[in-house]
């Protein structure tokens, strides 16, 4: 829980039977990706399953695609 809260766009939401729900967003550094790939090189971590994506476009991304 230590190592993906520390991790930049991680953060552990719950935590109950050894299982985690844990969400991980892009930073401008890092894919959210390859956080999730990272974090399978975790001690302890037996499994990592991508549950849900979400996506929106952001800064002039958005703008550009707002209705007129």
């Amino acid at each position: 829980m230590t190592a993906i809260n520390a991790t930049e766009g991680g953060e552990v939401h719950a935590q109950e039977n050894g299982g985690m729900v844990v969400t991980v967003e892009d930073t401008e550094d890092r894919l959210a990706s390859e956080q999730i790939m990272d974090m399978h090189n975790i001690p302890g971590v037996l499994s990592v399953t991508l549950t849900y994506h979400h996506f929106e476009p952001s800064g002039a991304d958005a703008t550009a695609s707002q209705p007129l």
